[in-house]
């Protein structure tokens, strides 16, 4: 996005800096944080919110920050704003909430808690920037409503994967070529990997293990992919996605053999997939088609090949780096870098990644009990297959074999979520011609039919 530098110089220039609120300081939120302190002119970090606070304090020491006030009520965090204090609290709702800051990161990864603070950040006329694709995938269409509604940008971030997939499409869409599959390059998928397994690694670099296990495990990457579905109108080949494995060094430009061109050449919405083995890895890559002679003759001599597919790719994800272009772009431009595109098209069902028992709590993304599978979204709803996004914290009524793909049948729900309220809300709304009344006026959320 080169029209951000210049525009956050002049916002700082100007003493105009956007002001953001942060939710989580874990791994990535510390990026986040180090890149907006250090590195980008123009714009603030105002206030970090995290459980537990020597965490929230943490990002800012590490990036440089002194002075940190803990604040506890949206009066106190509202004069460190007007004061350009650094804030810190564990009430992530205080910053949903105070007036003069314009943009919420939310980047916990938690479904439940991320429902609440984007929803209360829309009600309180915040644009917000997600690194949080389970929320995205589970009821992220229900919240760009609210947002659309509300006037304020809801989008996911620029630099990891779906926001770089996006900029990719957006790019290749510019040029004249239709994308008929967008894909993610992995080193590893194997859905029974759990924390243990994943406790060396996540210890090397200093990550949580469970959220390295979503990653292993293809939770993760079903998200990521689901959100690109949803925002382009793609769908999946089939339940989990193709996911060819390649020989390790085989170069993306290759792409085109390995996925079916009947079904990319169709005339159909497009897919959503990834590859495992392929370099430049981590990347993300789209391929798309051209109907014009003469531009398939440019885009062989510039190296494309003959076509009909044309392989387009971006070599990597820089996540936290990215995130404040995310900001800028929402706050400046009115653009989000990626976003549902309307009615769902791709769910992440839950599958078991052990046999599971009568009575067992079901724990959460990344963890020991459940992984996540991509499937088409009308499918799902018709087989009543249960999201993992939801699936944490729900009791089995009976056993369940390995492998096997959960329904809202298997599970007893708990009580008085966020989560299954905006569900019911989503499949209604995208369900029914017209709505009433959306934006909520006594502080809960609602939707009024």
């Amino acid at each position: 996005m080169i029209l951000v530098d210049n525009a956050l110089k002049a916002r700082q220039a100007a003493g105009r800096p956007i002001r953001v609120g942060m939710v989580g300081a874990g791994f990535m939120g510390r990026g986040v944080a180090r890149q907006i302190c250090r590195y980008v002119p123009g714009m603030v970090l105002a206030a970090v919110a995290n459980r537990t606070l020597a965490q929230a304090r943490r990002a800012y020491e590490e990036a440089g920050e002194v002075g940190v006030h803990e604040v506890s009520s949206v009066a106190a965090l509202e004069r460190c704003v007007e004061l350009g204090r650094p804030a810190i609290t564990e009430d992530a709702l205080l910053l949903s909430r105070a007036g003069g800051i314009d943009v919420i990161i939310e980047v916990t990864g938690a479904v439940e808690h991320g429902a609440h603070v984007v929803l209360e950040a829309i009600r309180h006329g915040k644009h917000v920037v997600l690194l949080n694709a389970e929320l995205d995938g589970t009821v992220g269409s229900i919240l760009k409503v609210y947002a659309d509604r509300a006037g304020v940008v809801y989008t996911v971030s620029d630099g990891d994967q779906p926001g770089v997939t996006l900029n990719l499409a957006r790019f290749v869409i510019g040029l004249g070529v239709k994308p008929v599959l967008c894909g993610n390059i992995k080193g590893l998928h194997d859905p029974y990997r759990n924390p243990t397994t994943q406790e060396g690694f996540a210890r090397q670099w200093g990550q949580n293990p469970s959220m390295v296990t979503s990653f292993a495990d293809g939770s993760k990457i079903s998200f990521e992919q689901a959100v690109i579905a949803n925002a382009l109108g793609m769908e999946v080949a089939q339940r989990g996605m193709l996911g060819p494995t390649v020989a390790p060094g085989t170069p993306i430009s290759k792409a085109a053999e390995w996925y079916p061109h009947d079904r990319l050449l169709n005339g159909g919405p497009g897919l959503v997939d990834y590859v495992v083995g392929a370099e430049p890895g981590p990347g993300v890559f789209v391929l798309g088609t051209h109907d014009d002679p003469v531009q398939q003759h440019y885009l062989k001599l510039y190296k494309l090949g003959p076509g009909p597919l044309y392989c387009f790719y971006t070599p990597y994800h820089l996540c936290h780096f990215e995130t404040p272009t995310s900001v800028a772009r929402a706050a400046l431009f009115h653009d989000a870098a990626l976003a549902p595109q309307g009615a769902p098209c791709v769910e992440v069902v839950t599958t078991a990644k052990i046999p599971l028992r009568a009575g067992d709590v079901l724990d959460g993304i990344g963890h020991y009990m459940t992984y996540g599978l991509a499937e088409n979204y009308p499918l799902a709803r018709l087989q009543n297959l249960l999201p993992i996004g939801v699936a944490e914290g729900c009791a089995l009524r009976h056993d369940v074999p390995q492998d096997q793909v959960l329904t809202y049948d298997d599970v007893v729900l708990p009580e008085g979520r966020l989560v299954d309220q905006l569900r019911r809300e989503q499949e209604a709304y995208f369900g029914r011609p017209a709505l009433a009344e959306l934006m909520p006026t006594d502080g809960e959320s609602g939707i009024r039919y």
